[in-house]
């Protein structure tokens, strides 16, 4: 997420066209949506009477989103909401949807610290780190030899360095060859 600082002013005129103080350029409801996706924060006012339009269009953002089928807000859900604004219990409303969505992103990202600290369940196949070497080794070995390649071999470097890289070809071909037969008798 983007650092806490102060929030983007965007500014609307009275042609309906938003502004970005920041950049010194006009912006498009996708642009804003793109820099809240980023984690900015964004305060849109009207220039003439500093009026804070935030909300309005933050909902405008949400409604073309659901209006193109990127729908995320189920129609029970919307009807719920729609019926909070006319019962006593739109004063709960807001603080309610506040802690789900902060509870939401809670557990979004302790799911993915948990999903990074899996292990690799290749690691557990039989053989997978020999396999994994060969396959370094094999890269190695075709990289030194491509033009331009940092452990390539350079103009003034002797015959016997070829020699080297054969046998260093010839022991990873015995080696695939073993872990072949390795993992054909499992």
């Amino acid at each position: 997420m983007a650092e806490t600082k102060d929030p983007l002013l965007i500014k609307r005129y009275a042609s309906r066209r938003l502004y970005n103080t920041e950049t010194s350029d006009y912006v498009t409801l996708e642009d804003i949506a793109g820099f809240i996706s980023e984690g900015r924060e964004v305060q849109i006012v009207d220039l003439k009477s500093g009026d804070d339009l935030t909300r309005q269009y933050l909902l405008q953002i949400i409604a073309e989103h659901e209006s193109r089928g990127e729908s995320v807000l189920p129609v029970d859900v919307l009807t719920d909401l729609v019926r909070s604004y006319t019962t006593q219990a739109q004063s709960m409303v807001p603080q309610f949807l506040a802690a789900s969505f902060e509870m939401l992103k809670d557990s979004q990202s302790k799911m993915m610290e948990n999903m990074s600290a899996i292990p690799n369940p290749m690691a557990q196949v039989p053989g997978f780190d020999a396999l994994q070497a060969q396959q370094q080794a094999f890269m190695k070995a075709m990289m030194a030899n491509w033009p331009g390649a940092a452990s390539g071999p350079s103009d003034d470097d002797s015959a016997t360095d070829g020699d080297s890289k054969g046998e260093e070809l010839d022991e990873i071909k015995k080696q695939l060859a073993a872990l072949q037969k390795k993992l054909s008798g499992m």
